[in-house]
Parts: C-alpha cells; sequence; structure tokens
C-alpha cells in the first residue's frame, strides 16, 4: 500500500504535468489562431492562381505545359505524405498516415511502383522503416513558403526527369479547430485543388504574352502554391489537434489530482485512527 509521502509525492508530479499541459495548450492556440490567419491570407491568391489557369486553358485548348500533360504510362507513382514534426497531437499523425497507407494500397492496383517522399519526422520515421524514402524533408518548423517551394521543385523535377508517371499528396486538410480530415490529391500532373478553383463565370482576362508563356510561368508556381496551402493546412491542423489533446489531458490530471487527494485524505485518516487506537490500547494496557 502507498505510504502518505508517496501520495503527496505523486501529487506534486502530477501537478507539474498539469502545469505543462496547459501551457502547452495556451501556446497551441496562440498558434492556431495566426496559423488559421496564414490559411485565409493564402487562399484568395490560389483562387485567382487556378482560376487564370482555367481561363488559359479555355482560351487556347492546344496550349500546354510538361507539368500538366497527362501521360499513358503507369508505370511508378510518387506518393508524398506530410505529417508533422512533433506529436502530443492525439490521434493527428497517426490518421495521416493510415490514409496513406490506405492510398499506396489503391494506387498500387494501378501503378507497377509505388514510391514515398516524406515531409515532417513522423512521416519520415514510419516510412523509413516500412518502405524506404525516395527523399525527405524534415525540421519544417514555421511553414514558409520557400521552404514549399524547394519541395514543389524538387516533386516537379522527378516529374520531369520521367522518374515517375504522377504524384499524389497526402496530407490532413484543416476544417475546424476539432475537426481535420486527411485527404489524397492528385499532385502531378497539375490540375490545381478543387475548392479553390473559384466558381462561377471568370473575368475577362487581357491575356499578354501567349498562353505558352503564362503556363511556363504558372504552372510550376501554381505548383510549388499548392504544396505550401498542403503545409499550411498541416501546420493549423497540428495545433488545433495539439490544443485538444492538451486540452484533454489537463482535464485529466485534474481529475487525477483530485483522486490521489481523496486518497491521501483517507489514508491520513486511517493513520490517524490507528495512532489513537494504539494510544487507548496503551492507556487501557497500564491500568
Amino acid at each position: 500500500m502507498a505510504t502518505l509521502r508517496d501520495i503527496r509525492r505523486r501529487i506534486r508530479s502530477v501537478k507539474k504535468t498539469q502545469q505543462i499541459t496547459s501551457a502547452m495548450r495556451m501556446v497551441a492556440a496562440a498558434k492556431l489562431r495566426r496559423a488559421q490567419d496564414a490559411i485565409l491570407a493564402a487562399r484568395p491568391y490560389a483562387q485567382r492562381m487556378y482560376a487564370t489557369l482555367a481561363e488559359v486553358g479555355r482560351r487556347d485548348q492546344e496550349a500546354t505545359h510538361p507539368l500538366i500533360a497527362r501521360r499513358d504510362s503507369r508505370q511508378n507513382l510518387e506518393v508524398l505524405v506530410v505529417t508533422s514534426d512533433r506529436g502530443l497531437c492525439g490521434a493527428f499523425n497517426a490518421n495521416t498516415l493510415k490514409h496513406a497507407e490506405a492510398t499506396i494500397r489503391a494506387q498500387a492496383e494501378s501503378y507497377a511502383n509505388v514510391t514515398v517522399a516524406a515531409v515532417g519526422r513522423k512521416a519520415h520515421d514510419h516510412f523509413r522503416r516500412r518502405r524506404g524514402l525516395v527523399e525527405s524533408w524534415t525540421d519544417i518548423g514555421n511553414v514558409t513558403y520557400e521552404r514549399a517551394a524547394k519541395i514543389g521543385e524538387a516533386v516537379g523535377r522527378r516529374f520531369l526527369a520521367g522518374e515517375n508517371d504522377g504524384v499524389v499528396i497526402v496530407y490532413n486538410r484543416f476544417v475546424s479547430a476539432i475537426s481535420q480530415q486527411p485527404r489524397d490529391l492528385p499532385l502531378l500532373p497539375f490540375a490545381g485543388s478543387p475548392e479553390l478553383v473559384e466558381t462561377g463565370e471568370a473575368p475577362p482576362f487581357e491575356m499578354e504574352p501567349d498562353p505558352k508563356a503564362l503556363l511556363d510561368a504558372l504552372v510550376p508556381n501554381a505548383l510549388e502554391f499548392l504544396v505550401f496551402t498542403a503545409l499550411l493546412e498541416t501546420q493549423a491542423g497540428f495545433y488545433a489537434a495539439q490544443m485538444t489533446a492538451m486540452e484533454s489531458a489537463t482535464r485529466n490530471t485534474a481529475e487525477l489530482i483530485s483522486a490521489l487527494t481523496l486518497q491521501f485524505n483517507r489514508a491520513r485518516q486511517a493513520a490517524i485512527t490507528k495512532e489513537l487506537v494504539e494510544i487507548v490500547s496503551g492507556a487501557e494496557a497500564l491500568k
């Protein structure tokens, strides 16, 4: 049976854990607000870019670019999996990795060979042991466009070199502070993100110079920006999941402290009762 000293020591330990989880919850909440603002700021640019690409294709259906050209070959497919670097976020990364594994199994029915590239330490550690990686990026930290551009450039370079016939990106789409949805999206040949393409009638464009030159400038930038939005979505989802997980952990520690305090009071009461019984018994023996 635990002594009073053991219970007191455990209560102190749980209280320290509660302070840590409460602080992490507040930090995650503050970072989540900034991550949400970044997503909201990026979406109008993405919408206008994809609308411009759609208008270029509509004006000149013969205009093309190597990154949007469809290939008949279905030999090699690359799956780009995006997770966070850190844990303590509930099932956030586990759900992404589970969806990635399901996507790989589904694509293996259509492609002879499926390879994996990883963004984030959790994806790197998971697939490095199981499947091997063609390339990985870790220690992402705060998402920047420059880092996303390097990832998009590397993925596009392998596609143009013929190392694969298509690329699919898997990441966690941020829906709300309590909901993140793992999803897979065709990345190459580039087609854009469905929810970021504006609906309705496209505004009139005056195109200069020519559609081919516009595609040469826009398509690589659009590819990089789609990777950037996936990183932003993952970052916001991570902070939301971490905030929820730390809030749950803080609540659990409060319940544990209450239970331990009750156990401590009962043990102390039992010890006091035992001492009183011994004193009375000793007094009776002296009579």
